[in-house]
């Protein structure tokens, strides 16, 4: 039962120390156009450095193909401040031996052939850096100040090597667990085998629906973005223009605006909204598309390259603009739903279906689904801090003020909450938590498989650590002394 604690401990600690690498490999949501996380990589460009014949000042630890510095343990903390973290809570030795688990899942999903996208690395990189300095208000003067780098070249070609390790390590865990399942028989039995006064105790928990009414673009703005697009063709077509400097000066697409609107599709691999990819794939190679429409507006798409399987595309996106009197129109709308629900004309469910923008939620009587757990339960610790904001001072079935949001396809929207059930705060119960136990169980089973996985190759690798490094008290056998 210790192991499992101490694994448990070691996977909360991960959580917290790659907050701030996982906001650099994150970077796939920050692009507007993308709905599903690519699942087929491309062929590796192997930049992991051979150390079998060399001698290297500083080298904390070799690990299989990979090399840890000494300086990669400050390096790591100082990640983890910039990211706002603290690390008076982990040893240099704990955060070395989370660094050394990182190159050891590096080292095998090489050896496993798990493959990554270099390009999406990078752009991910540029994206990291514009909104590192966004937040921070800095310059890249700073920011090379504090990583010591002399050059934004060199800064940029060390968060790729992190991305891509991280990226590579990520994906190595991921497939250990990825085939793991828990029976009914399993979850029962973790579940009795915790002692009555350890079982755990699950906070309050809120059921939260909304009812969201979204602006309807105008016909008017509609045929003025299409119009444009067109005059941007025709400009390109005809006169020779560049597109890539009108995607800098026009597209809504800010995410792809800094490379010029380039993506790279692959057939294979559906990384784009259909309607996006179906266009980029019909085109021929130098032909501008007319213009169409997706859920983010309306497109031209010009096919730059095509290479066997993927193509290089650039787009330019626009967005019809919201006119006051069709906003003013949602905020209408929405408040009179709110006013036939506080009157008691319609309930919030009867509300919602009749008023509600939001497919996703219309039909289940404005319920949202907590992402974390796919159920309609979220504990009000752990709540979306926004969420928490606009329902902190609601009391059961009240109806909130109409809020004003935005999403990554609408700028504008509006909606109105309400609590429709609480769980209070209570000691863990088979059947009325039999999910969130489950849950707990798959985690068992899958750090359980994480340290089996561990344990082997650990045996199987070459592994040396040098130096004051080997006084670590380490919970895995990297010593290889037992």
């Amino acid at each position: 039962m210790q192991t499992e604690t101490n694994n448990l401990k070691s996977s909360i600690k991960k959580q917290i120390l790659f907050a701030f690498t996982l906001c650099f490999v994150g970077f796939t949501s920050l692009t507007a156009q993308e709905i599903i996380e690519d699942k087929v990589k491309e062929v590796l460009v192997d930049t992991v450095r051979n150390t079998s014949k060399q001698k290297i000042d500083g080298v904390a630890a070799v690990i299989g193909d990979f090399i840890l510095l000494d300086s990669d343990i400050d390096k790591e903390y100082a990640q983890i401040r910039a990211a706002g973290g603290s690390v008076k809570d982990f040893t240099r030795c704990e955060l070395f031996g989370k660094l050394m688990e990182d190159k050891l899942y590096a080292h095998h999903a090489i050896q496993d052939s798990i493959m990554i996208n270099e390009l999406e690395i990078r752009s991910g990189v540029d994206q990291q850096i514009e909104s590192f300095l966004a937040q921070s208000g800095g310059t890249i003067d700073e920011l090379l100040k504090f990583y010591n780098k002399s050059s934004e070249a060199e800064l940029r070609e060390e968060m790729v090597e992190i991305n891509k390790n991280m990226k590579l390590s990520v994906d190595m865990q991921r497939k250990i667990v990825d085939d793991i399942e828990v029976t009914p028989e399993e979850v029962r039995q973790f579940f009795n085998d915790i002692p009555k006064d350890e079982r755990p105790r699950f906070g309050t928990e809120l059921h939260v629906a909304q009812i969201v009414v979204i602006p309807k673009v105008t016909d008017e703005e509609v045929e003025k973005a299409i119009n444009q697009l067109k005059q941007f063709k025709a400009d390109v077509e005809d006169n020779g223009a560049s597109f890539t400097s009108k995607v800098v000066l026009y597209t809504d697409d800010v995410a792809s605006k800094r490379s010029g609107g380039k993506y790279i599709l692959n057939r294979k691999r559906p990384q784009m909204v259909k309607e996006f990819r179906d266009v980029a794939f019909s085109l021929q190679e130098g032909e501008i598309s007319e213009p169409f429409k997706t859920d983010f507006g309306y497109h031209i798409i010009f096919k730059e390259k095509e290479r066997g399987q993927e193509i290089d595309v650039r787009h330019i996106l626009l967005r019809p603009k919201l006119t006051p009197d069709a906003i003013k129109a949602a905020k209408d709308k929405i408040e009179t739903a709110r006013q036939r629900i506080i009157s008691g004309e319609l309930t919030f469910a009867e509300a919602a279906l009749e008023y509600s923008d939001e497919t996703e939620t219309k039909f289940e009587g404005g319920k949202l689904i907590n992402p974390m757990t796919q159920d309609f339960n979220f504990e009000l610790t752990k709540m979306d801090t926004q969420m928490y904001t606009e329902i902190q001072n609601l009391k059961d079935d009240e109806v909130s003020p109409v809020l004003q949001d935005e999403d990554r396809i609408n700028e504008i929207k509006f909606k109105i909450l309400m609590v429709t059930n609480r769980i209070d705060e209570h000691d863990a119960d088979f059947s009325k938590d039999y999910l969130k136990i489950k849950r707990l169980a798959l985690q068992e089973k899958q750090l359980d498989a994480i340290a089996k996985w561990q344990d082997e190759k650990i045996t199987d690798t070459y592994i040396k650590i040098n130096g004051d490094h080997r006084k670590c008290d380490y919970t895995g056998n990297w010593l290889k002394n037992k």
